[in-house]
Order: C-alpha cells, then structure tokens, then sequence
C-alpha cells in the first residue's frame, strides 16, 4: 500500500505568542489520534509552528485504510426461524439491513448457542475522503479560552484564518475548513516574502519556507535566538541570565530572528536594576545584560523580525521606545526614597488584605509579632524579626510597586537600606516572599526564614480560620504554595520547629477575628498533605511517605530524617521479612481485646525462640536510644534490622494464641513491645 508524507497547514493572523507551543502541540496531538482513529498508519510527526501558521508533517502516512472484515451477528437460530423452519421476519429484517436475503447468511455456533452471521467486506477508506473530518476535529479541540468570527464567516477560531494547505505528497487534497479551501499557497515572511509561494511537494515546505525568510520550527527559532543572544552578551564581555519563558515567547513573536544590541544612558543605573530588569523584559521583550559580578550594564540585546539594510535605524527606534519606560522607574524611585518604609505603615491601613482579617498593616503586624517568637524559637535576633515583620508589606504602597508589582520585596530592600536599616532586615524583607515559586531559592539568614514564615503561617492560620479552604483548583491565597514553601524552608534549612507550636503561634496574633474553632487541627493536616506530592516529585516511594505520615511526626526537618531512614531501610536485605513480620504483628495486636502495654513476664517465656527474641529486643531498645534521641533514624532501624533472625525464629516456633491467657497475652505484650520499638521511627507494616 502507498506511503508517502502529509504536510498540513493552517494559515492565520498572528497568533498569541504565550499560547503558539500548547497550541502546535495540542494540534500535531489530534492529528495524531485522528489518524490512528482511522486506522492510518504513519511512522511520526514533525510540528511546525510560527506567529501565522500551524502545521504538521506526517511522514510515511499510508494511503488508504486497510480493507477488513467485519462480522455483524443476527439473531439466534431459535429467533430467525419459525417450528416449519420458515425465516422470521425478524431474520428477514436483519438480512434486508445487511443487502442479502437469510439463505445467505452463515451460522456462528457456540457454547451457549447458534446465531445467524454475515461477514461483510468492508473497503477502507481514502485518505482523501477522511482527512478532511480529522483536521477540522484537531481544530476544535485546541485549548482555546475565546475563538472569535471574522467577516460573514460562521467559523471559529483564535485568530482569522486565511489559508488551508493539504498535500499529501505532490496531491493536493481537495477540502474546505474554517469555510477556507485548499489550496497549494503558503504565506512567506510579511515583509520579505508578501505574495507567499505555491507548494508542489510537502516534503519541500520546510526547505522553501526557509527560503521565504520563515524559520517553520519554533525550537530552531529558539535556539538560533538563544545562540545569538549569548554571542552579543559575550561581545559585551557580558551575559544574559537564563529565562526559558522569555525565549520561548520571543521566539514566537518572530519568523526570521536576528539579533542587535542596544544602549541606554548609565545615568539610569542608579535605579535598582530590578525595576530596570521588569520594564525591559515585560514591556519590550528585550533581554538585559549583566556582567559577570551581576551588575546591570548600560546594554540590552532585542530580537527583530526584519534583516534590515539599515539596522541602525531599528536600535534607534528600540532604544528611542525604552527611554521612557526607564525614566518612569527613575522617577518612581527618587519619588519613593523620600518617603520611609515606616512612614507608609499607615498607608497599609487603607490596603485590604481580607475582609475579615483586616488590612495588611494588621498582616505586617501579625507578622512581625509572629517572627519575633519563631526567631526566638531558632535562636536569633527577635528585634531584626520584628522590624523586619513590621516593614515587610510597606513597599506594597510605593510608586515603583503600584507600576511593577513584580518587584515587591526586591524594592522593600533597597528603600530599606535607604532608610538606614540593617542589611539583615532589608534582605528578610525580599526574602520573605521566598521561595516563590516550585525549585526557588530559600531565604538566606534565620531572621529571613523567621520573616518568610510568619507570613506563610499568617496566610494558612487566617484563611483556615475563616473557613475559605481551597476547592479543587481554586487556591486565590495560595495556600498550597504557602504550605510547601514552609515545608522546604524548615526541610532544607533543617529547622527545628514545631508545626503544632508555629500554628499555635500564629493562631494566638488573630485574637477573636477566627470562627473556624478546629482551625489548628485543619492548618496541621493541610500542611501534612503537602509532604506527599513534594516527596512523591523527589521519587520517593508512596508506601514510605505513608510509612512515615502515619506517625504524623509535627517537626518538618524530623519527618523528613524518617523518610531518608525509610528510604534506606528498605533497601536492606532483611526489610522483606521485617516489614511482613511488621504487618504480622500489627493484626495479632490490633485484633487483641486486652489492654496491651509492652510489659514482659520473663518468668512466662516458655519457648527458647521467645526467650531470646525478649532479650534482643531489650539490648536494641537500649542501643536504639541514642539514635532516636538525636534523631539517626537510619542508626536505629539499621539496628532493628538485626532482629530479622530472631523474629523469623519466634513466629516459626512459637503459637502467639496460646491456650494459656497469661502466656497468650505475654506473649502480645512482647509483640506490641516490638511493634512500638519500630514506631518509634515509622509504621514499617505500611510497606509495600
């Protein structure tokens, strides 16, 4: 059967820039189920996709559906023929619907009985006739919030579309879709190529776009920007600092990339390059360059869609648009510097954080007396806490936040040192909002993390404590986020706190504002919810995490030591047998109606195996406390581990249920001592 390769292409208006990669490749993906729908075979799929146009080649697509043979069963024997063996007309019924009279028809018999069969041969289908059906489904289900209509047209979509190409190899496939027709004219560059080409082989599209200044693959765009990029900024003994969001979008805002450098005035660099850095990337998607301390430089390097004559007219025209931009930060900035953090303290009075829990100035407050008590807690300075607490919202209210809020924190920095504070307060008020988003970094000092807490701990306390908890996907506080930037803060900063002391903490600085009366229950078991997914993405197994949770161990940096023990413990040699012998013992004791307390009768162990089995786990127990004291969960469950032996020999010898009551409850309190020893660490029985 024929194989050759598809090219299809859907010419539009620019398309959204942020949206052009899901697009494609929520397109090139209904292709690719729509012919595997069809029972066409193909070897892959190549996807194009520029500012105007989505496209797809689908290489070695055969031609036409296999042909194949359905069988379409009737009615049973006793159904399709009366007592004088005279077809029913429920037989005739169904033979007429199949195009052959019953005397035609084959028999199926099986186990259960004997049915009338009609094997129709079915012809597949053109491709031709087919494709037409699976495109316009492709475009339907693109992910695509609010298509529009143009002209008198009837049809959907995310932008206007002007041309439809089909061709599957040399054959144009005649089709009509988003009421556009095929046809063999492909859109070239806007300014270099305006009147387009006309396409006579798919496997040329790529080739002759090239040709027409249009760089067809997104991902070539971005690297050929990001080589670029790299270059200038090398020239400029320089460096552009990684932004994948950035390249992305730029490299679909463009078809035919080319770099320049330009320059801005040095007076503008004794504004926060932050600020600098926000206004270049977000308003012009220019790409800032720093030097190799990080220091801004007087340079940013922009993308064009044109390979101009005269490229001096396009940096002057990029660096005549900057100008303004930069100079409004410049005002912001001197503007701000009048006016203290402290000052605009009251300022935060008229900024509502929630309506029941009052303004930010209340937050900043809670906040501030909230650190003071965690910093007291790690053992640093409660005063820095508390002023660093108290100032972190107050840069909310200045000018250069109202216009870049991207930069709040970064600007609460450099108004504070400003003002005179000390660098430990400026940089907790940045690092507050830290991490701020899924592998960010942590804040740096304790008086940072103290600051960065009693912000998350405030926002989880107060919102619990009004019962807005988060549903499904909705999360307008973040409260997820708040919750795993707390667990990584005390995880990897390996802080010794409590999670039931800090909500109770923070619970306190609300007074009478909280109707939720379990709020401290619901905030430690949301918090504990979190332990999982952030586990679950490091590749740690379900079964330990589970292992873990169900010691609910409330100090964040000690449940995560028990998950490494755990971890590790299940790749010993004995875990296999512990961890049966755990789930053992764990139905033997829970199924027991007496009041189990671990105490053992020396004078009851009858059985050699017991015996023994009772002196090691006193020796284990007494070597285990150091461990456990300090917190060496692998140490001690390394030295659990050495009872596999002596536990195998128990369970093998010796009958738990004895007819004896006070040997038989002995005996479980010598299991449920050993039970507890292991959760002292985890709940090894959960193990898969």
């Amino acid at each position: 059967m024929k194989k050759d390769n598809l090219l299809i292409e859907i010419g539009t208006e620019e398309l959204p820039p942020k949206s052009l990669k899901a697009l494609s490749e929520s397109f090139a993906d209904g292709i690719s189920q729509g012919l595997k729908q069809a029972e066409l075979d193909f070897q892959s799929i190549k996807i194009f996709a520029t500012p105007r146009r989505l496209a797809v080649l689908v290489m070695q697509l055969q031609e036409q559906q296999q042909d194949k043979v359905v069988e379409k069963r009737g009615p049973s024997i006793e159904v399709a023929f009366n007592d004088q063996g005279e077809p029913t007309k429920a037989a005739i019924g169904w033979a007429k619907s199949n195009g052959i009279d019953v005397e035609q028809a084959e028999r199926l018999t099986t186990d259960k009985g004997a049915w009338l069969l009609h094997k129709a041969e079915v012809k597949g289908q053109q491709l031709d006739s087919l494709l037409p059906d699976i495109v316009a489904s492709s475009l339907k289900q693109l992910p695509i919030p609010r298509p529009m209509r143009w002209g008198e047209s009837e049809a959907e979509f995310i932008r206007p579309v002007h041309t439809l190409t089909l061709i599957y190899g040399t054959r144009l496939i005649d089709a009509e879709i988003m009421d556009t027709p095929s046809s063999r004219h492909i859109k070239g560059h806007r300014f270099h190529s305006p009147k387009g080409f006309q396409l006579e082989k798919a496997d040329d599209y790529e080739a002759l776009l090239r040709q027409h200044y249009v760089v067809a693959d997104q991902e070539q765009r971005k690297t050929t920007i990001e080589n670029a990029v790299n270059t200038l900024a090398d020239e400029l003994n320089g460096q552009v600092q990684p932004d994948p969001e950035l390249f992305e979008e730029v490299s679909a805002l463009v078809e035919w990339p080319i770099a320049l450098q330009a320059e801005f005035d040095k007076s503008f660099l004794t504004v926060p390059k932050e600020p600098l850095i926000v206004t270049m990337k977000d308003d012009q998607r220019y790409f800032p360059v720093e030097n190799q301390q990080g220091e801004l430089l007087p340079s940013f390097i922009f993308i064009t869609n044109i390979e101009s004559k005269d490229p001096a007219q396009i940096i002057a025209g990029n660096e005549k648009v900057v100008r303004p931009r930069l100079a409004d930060a410049q005002f912001f900035f001197e503007t701000d510097k009048k006016l203290s953090l402290e000052t605009r303290l009251d300022s935060l009075d008229n900024v509502l954080f929630q309506k029941q829990l009052g303004s930010v100035k209340d937050k900043a407050e809670r906040i501030s007396l909230l650190a003071a008590v965690i910093a007291n807690q790690l053992q640093t300075s409660e005063e820095d806490a508390k002023r660093a607490g108290l100032l972190s919202k107050a840069d909310l209210v200045s000018e250069m936040v109202l216009e870049f809020p991207e930069t709040q924190g970064v600007m609460g920095k450099h108004y504070a040192l400003n003002d005179g504070e000390s660098e430990t307060v400026a940089n907790a008020i940045e690092q507050h909002y830290w991490p701020r988003f899924s592998g960010d970094k942590l804040p740096d000092s304790d008086v940072a993390c103290a600051v960065a807490l009693a912000d998350k701990l405030d926002t989880l306390v107060g919102i619990f404590g009004i019962g807005q908890t988060p549903k499904g996907d909705r999360d307008p506080f973040a409260l997820r986020r708040a919750a795993l930037g707390l667990i990584r803060i005390v995880v990897e900063k390996q802080l010794n706190l409590d999670l039931h002391t800090l909500i109770t903490s923070a619970r306190e600085q609300f007074g009478p504002r909280l109707s939720n009366q379990t709020v401290q229950d619901d905030v430690f078991n949301f918090i504990m919810s979190r332990f999982r997914p952030w586990y679950q993405e490091q590749g740690v197994a379900v079964d330990v995490i589970k292992a873990v949770s169900a010691r609910a161990p409330s100090r964040p940096a000690d449940f995560d030591a028990r998950i490494q023990a755990v971890s590790s413990f299940k790749g010993l040699e004995a875990a296999e047998s512990l961890t049966a012998a755990n789930k053992r013992v764990s139905n033997l004791v829970s199924k027991s109606e007496l009041s189990l307390t671990g105490t053992i009768n020396h004078d009851l162990l009858c059985e050699p195996q017991e015996q023994t089995l009772a002196a090691k786990i006193g020796e284990v127990e007494k070597s285990c406390e150091p461990e456990l004291a300090v917190g060496n969960y692998t140490g001690a469950l390394t030295r659990m581990a050495s009872l596999k032996d002596d536990i195998d020999a128990f369970f093998d010898h010796v009958m738990v249920n004895a007819e004896d009551a006070k040997i038989k409850e002995n005996r479980l309190n010598l299991l449920h001592r050993l039970r507890q020893m292991f959760l002292n660490v985890a709940d090894i029985s959960l193990l898969q």
